[in-house]
């Protein structure tokens, strides 16, 4: 087997609802897509389509739920905002950065989840938001 045949290249994902272009960056110094908290100091990705897809799907806003491929321009580390709390390995291959992520291309085809379980899981957040947790550090 070559070199060549026994790369690959990571992929990594980001769900919004900010309409972006190839060759922008994702910053921080943002209002989050699902707090009304001061602007974030982390840059959010995953690994997963199904994780970004959770984050179109409840970002704020009545803007199109979009999902694109990013690259990290710096170091990143996991999420603590799942992996510690939630999904401890890190499952969802969730991570953040201070610094920017580079959008590569937009998918345009993608499955979003039932609007049931969307539901579910506003309804979850909401909860835990009237419990006063902070759901992005």
């Amino acid at each position: 087997m070559s070199a060549a045949a026994s790369m690959f290249v990571r992929q990594f994902f980001h769900g919004t609802r900010a309409d972006l272009s190839p060759g922008e960056l994702i910053v921080v110094g943002y209002q989050s897509n699902f707090t009304t908290a001061a602007p974030l100091s982390w840059v959010y990705f995953s690994g997963t389509l199904d994780a970004a897809i959770w984050g179109a799907e409840l970002a704020a806003g009545d803007a199109p739920q979009r999902i694109y491929v990013v690259e990290p321009t710096g170091p990143f580390e996991d999420d603590p905002n799942l992996t510690d709390k939630k999904f401890p390995g890190n499952p969802t291959l969730s991570y953040r950065s201070k610094h920017p992520l580079r959008i590569v291309a937009e998918m345009t085809k993608w499955q979003g989840h039932s609007p049931e379980r969307v539901q579910q899981m506003k309804d979850g957040l909401a909860r835990l938001s009237a419990e006063g947790a902070e759901i992005i550090d």
